[in-house]
């Protein structure tokens, strides 16, 4: 599902963004608005420094006349000064004027641009020249930086991502040919030399090559392919020529559809943003309405009351009170926190996962592929009254028919399935194994319930093996078992402990049996572990965990535990790269299959949400002060705009850290 806050909003932005196209006008402020009125910015590219020169003309304007009041005192009469600061007043301003006109027009008056342009205007009205342009021009050059500030955010983003080479050499009648990625064909060949990057997704013809994969899983260690793998746009070919026949269109690269999905993130507001876009449709009236009080109520109290005085005090209320400061840094605080993740090889769907991220305190886990590598090997085969390879034989020909981890174990274990066996009929037993026949036999194939569930008798002693076991029955009656063991991955244990340091409870669920689930428990200090749950079972123990009030990220790797992940407050993929489906339904997606991901997708939720109510205390502490100072006459209309320019500015700088840290 995409989503986008990209709106046009009806009091004409998109209009106003073609007419500043053609004019060439300066677009300090041409950001869109979505239909909450909040901030926009970086919807374009960004423009030089040539095409703000009416902007940058108005600021030379102020500078000088500055420096001959200030230093030369030289000063001019109110005549002169008007002629002199109307023009640069239209020209550091026409544009907020243009969108606070478009917005009155439809009786929106509680907006940023209105607010400042009756500031503005009402400095000119009491003869406040200097100031009122002041004010207009910082107030456009906040916007222009943070114009540029969001634009460059969403960039780097997509620049840290968007790796893909704009040109591939494919072999075609024999003649390598240079050409577009766009222009290569499925089933097309291609040469990728050392150095070089993978364009499209393939299999690799060549018998072995090593890749870089850092720029997808964040995983410096190279991966090493042999012949028939799958090959991944993004990778880098590190030492001798390889060729890749390619599976996949460029626009449907598992590269791009990550590049798709991380921009659409940017779209997702965070439960803060959405706060914030609602507390600003209550704040900006109430502002307005508290600068009216400022200079009426006055008038009730004070014995010397000066109309133009309180008029003065109650613009200096409106200019330091416009909410840009927040607006802005809140979601460029979130791309940071995107951008910091995917540098990490790992995925958000959306800014509002990074904050669920923070209130996790339960880690919920699949074993297999999610703690353990997924890569079965058979331990040993247990014939009882029955042939050990008749047994093997038909044990991988009913599993030849399932993708399971551990079905792709006996068959490789067994070889090459043999054409003389006849396949029938093959069932899955949802939760316990296979049902079928082979050579006119009826089979049954998987854990114990299996075959309690269809009244087999079996040694009840095999309950107790540590390892897992696929229990085979032949014509009703049991015929023996298969041993398989998984290994643990490298970093599953550092991540538990990690995990426990941040007070966080850790479960497993498995469909495995409890032996097995005791054992890796025990190994990776696991606080509790179920075995032989079913799939609707593992949705009860998830219940009992979200009645116990516990906010739960449930981690898989894959979709067939879907119910689970729907009722995660976070449902969090292993291996992205190797699944379609897996980067589609997932809220959080680790590339690299590494469990201590996870610790870290917790740390930068963190680290996000730290730097963004840095950003809300920052704003709102000094907007409240100099609210106060305006109020009581301390404050003028120059330190109300530097305050607010200079509080955008050190929140906008430090949102944009994140992407620079090191975890």
């Amino acid at each position: 599902m995409k989503t986008s806050n990209i709106n046009s909003d009806c009091c004409g932005a998109e209009e106003l963004k073609h007419k500043h196209h053609h004019n060439n006008q300066p677009t300090a402020v041409a950001h869109e608005h979505s239909d909450d009125d909040g901030h926009n910015h970086g919807a374009e590219a960004p423009q030089s420094w040539t095409s703000h020169w009416p902007l940058l003309t108005a600021l030379t304007i102020v500078v000088v006349m500055m420096v001959l009041e200030y230093g030369f005192h030289i000063t001019f009469n109110n005549l002169i000064q008007l002629l002199i600061f109307i023009p640069a007043y239209f020209l550091a301003g026409y544009n907020v004027l243009e969108l606070a006109f478009r917005k009155a027009i439809r009786f929106d008056f509680f907006n940023e641009f209105f607010l400042m342009s009756v500031a503005t205007i009402g400095a000119f009205a009491i003869g406040s020249y200097s100031e009122g342009v002041a004010v207009m021009v910082f107030y456009s050059i906040g916007e222009w930086f943070q114009d540029t500030a969001v634009s460059n955010a969403k960039r780097s983003i997509k620049a840290l991502l968007d790796i893909r080479p704009n040109a591939v050499d494919v072999i075609r009648d024999g003649k390598v040919m240079t050409v577009d990625p766009t222009e290569v064909a499925i089933d097309e060949t291609i040469q990728v030399k050392p150095g070089e990057k993978v364009a499209l997704d393939g299999i690799l013809l060549s018998d072995k090559a090593t890749f870089n994969t850092a720029a997808l899983t964040g995983e410096s260690r190279p991966d090493n392919k042999v012949k028939g793998e799958i090959v991944l746009a993004g990778m880098i070919n590190l030492e001798q020529v390889s060729t890749v026949k390619i599976k996949a269109a460029f626009k449907d690269s598992k590269l791009s559809k990550i590049l798709e999905m991380v921009q659409d993130a940017t779209a997702r507001k965070s439960q803060t943003q959405l706060f914030i876009s609602r507390f600003a449709k209550i704040y900006t009236p109430i502002v307005f309405a508290l600068a009216v009080m400022v200079v009426l109520l006055p008038m009730l109290f004070v014995t010397d009351y000066v109309f133009r005085d309180w008029l003065y005090r109650g613009l200096v209320f409106l200019v330091i009170s416009c909410p840009c400061a927040l607006v802005v840094s809140i979601p460029l605080g979130y791309f940071g926190g995107i951008g910091l993740a995917s540098k990490n090889g790992i995925l958000f769907k959306g800014s509002n996962f990074l904050d669920v991220m923070t209130k996790v305190n339960a880690i919920v886990m699949d074993k297999t592929g999610t703690l353990t590598k997924g890569v079965f090997e058979v331990q040993k085969v247990v014939a009882n009254n029955f042939d050990e390879k008749e047994l093997i034989a038909l044990t991988a020909a009913i599993e030849s028919k399932s993708t399971h981890p551990i079905a792709l174990a006996v068959v490789k274990y067994a070889g090459k399935v043999s054409h003389d066996i006849k396949i029938g009929h093959i069932e899955e037993v949802a939760g316990h194994g296979l049902k079928g026949t082979i050579n006119d036999k009826a089979i049954l194939a998987g854990n114990t319930k299996l075959l309690t569930k269809f009244g087999v008798d079996y040694d009840h002693s095999i309950d107790s093996e540590a390892d897992t076991i696929v229990v085979v029955a032949v014509d009703g009656k049991y015929a023996g078992y298969i041993t398989i063991a998984d290994e643990i991955k490298e970093d599953a244990k550092q991540a538990i402990t990690d995990l426990h340091r941040l007070n966080i409870q850790t479960v497993m669920l498995s469909g495995d049996k409890q032996s097995v689930v005791d054992k890796v428990a025990k190994l990776l200090g696991i606080d509790n572990a179920f075995g032989d749950l079913l799939p609707e079972h593992k949705v009860k123990k998830v219940e009992a965990l979200k009645k116990e009030g516990k906010h739960l990220a449930f981690v898989g790797d894959g979709v067939n535990d879907a119910p689970v992940v729907a009722l995660a407050d976070a449902g969090i993929a292993m291996g992205g790269l190797g699944s379609d489906v897996t980067i589609e339904t997932a809220d959080i997606v680790i590339q690299n299959d590494q469990p201590s991901k996870i610790v870290t997708a917790i740390r930068i939720g963190k680290i996000t949400r730290n730097i963004v109510w840095q950003n809300i205390a920052l704003a709102m502490g000094v907007k409240i002060i100099v609210l106060i100072l305006g109020a009581g006459g301390v404050a003028t209309l120059w330190e109300a705009v530097i305050a607010d320019v200079g509080v955008a500015l050190l929140a906008i700088l430090n949102a944009v850290r994140i992407q620079q840290m090191k975890l």
